[in-house]
């Protein structure tokens, strides 16, 4: 037995499906429901809310399916979240001795390299000078450290047992709330209080408006959520990407995020039941209705006919096959190979065409510089050049 155990190898998911489990276990109706979860998230609508999307009369809501161009969810972005997710299944214990220099760095002992900044000077001396923290690129691995290599190769990856440290240290998370509001701050956002809860600062417009157009930003948003994760603040995460769902579908005021929120933010959060919420709530407001790719997948029927749409097709549900259409499917199916299956894969070329080709009115937060980002990495990621997404130095 040990020796089976010992020759164990986690087996990578091969499919945008296998790496999302936010309906796997979902046997609620697809429907919204009026509940809510331990997150505090509701689905209910509130009246200003249903008066918006009445009063909307926009072309997005009449388009038909057809005329949209068809979009895939990134293969490259699920399985980077599911590892994530999953606390790394690959992680490998560094052979290089644990100097827990992320720690260090928040309790003030060491400075931040390259620049030979302290945490201090940055929390007391940052706060509001808005252009340093938008053109600095070092500084954002080291506020919110990962157990991912960014591009500042002078961070350290954290590890397990620095994590335990950290999380147990009273004055490395208070700094690193106070890191977290310093950058709330600077994208127009308030922290509330101890539980995370966000609204807009007082500043929003001129925040909002440049978050809109400077998107190598919502690559640092990634960043964020995922070390709140990872030093023990996973609460805060859904009330944020939950204010970022509302202000890009509802208020229109951060429309370039759509995407990113969707394909990245909600599934930061371990938790099936919250992401779960948080997506019903947005398929309540995204336009054009028929091209949200994020929901549940259809209920499969009769022993895998094809008239079902997974959570990583194109999202808009088959009817179910007839009785004739099934027996052309299998027949049709025992002379073609397992490999002509539809997969959206990290090496998809195509995946970054269609993004590049422009989507749905309804996704009109793929502005042209996230296209390219992602495009970037998603390509990178499928050549191996690099194991991390959500850093990157605008060109």
């Amino acid at each position: 037995m040990g020796n089976l155990l010992g020759s164990w190898r986690f087996k990578e998911p091969s499919t945008v499906e296998e790496c999302d489990s936010t309906w796997g276990s979902d046997s609620e109706s697809d429907e919204p429901a009026a509940a809510e979860d331990d997150s505090g998230i509701s689905d209910t609508v509130s009246p200003a809310e249903s008066d918006r999307a009445a009063g909307d009369t926009s072309p997005q809501l009449t388009e038909s399916p057809e005329s949209v161009p068809k979009m895939k969810r990134s293969f490259y972005a699920a399985r980077d979240l599911y590892k994530y997710r999953h606390s790394y299944p690959n992680y490998r214990k560094s052979r290089q001795p644990n100097e827990y220099r992320n720690l260090r760095f928040y309790l003030n002992k060491i400075p931040l390299v390259p620049d030979g900044i302290y945490i201090e000077e940055i929390l007391t001396k940052w706060r509001g000078d808005y252009d340093k923290l938008e053109h600095n690129h070092t500084y954002i691995q080291w506020l919110f450290p990962l157990r991912e290599q960014g591009l500042n190769f002078y961070a350290h990856e954290l590890t397990q047992d620095e994590i335990k440290e950290f999380q147990s240290t009273r004055e490395a998370k208070r700094r690193f709330l106070a890191a977290y509001s310093l950058m709330l701050d600077f994208y127009g956002i308030k922290l509330l209080d101890k539980s995370g809860n966000v609204a807009r600062a007082p500043n929003w417009q001129e925040r909002f408006q440049h978050l809109n157009e400077s998107q190598h930003n919502y690559l640092r948003i990634t960043r964020i959520l995922k070390s709140l994760g990872e030093l023990g603040y996973e609460a805060f995460k859904a009330p944020l990407v939950r204010l970022f769902l509302e202000e890009s579908l509802c208020r229109n005021t951060l429309p370039n995020m759509q995407h990113s929120v969707l394909e990245y933010y909600v599934y930061t959060i371990r938790l099936p039941a919250t992401r779960r919420r948080l997506l019903r709530y947005a398929r309540q407001h995204y336009r054009p209705a028929h091209a949200f790719l994020w929901g549940p997948p259809s209920k499969r029927r009769g022993g895998g006919g094809r008239g079902s749409v997974g959570a990583g097709s194109s999202g808009i549900r088959a009817p179910a096959p007839t009785p004739e259409q099934q027996r052309r499917g299998e027949e049709s199916a025992t002379t073609t190979s397992a490999s002509s299956g539809i997969i959206v894969s990290s090496h998809d070329a195509m995946m970054c065409q269609d993004l590049a080709g422009g989507g749905p009115k309804g996704c009109a937060g793929l502005g042209s510089n996230m296209v390219g980002l992602e495009g970037v990495l998603m390509m990178a990621g499928a050549r191996g050049e690099r194991n991390e997404y959500d850093e990157i130095v605008p060109l």
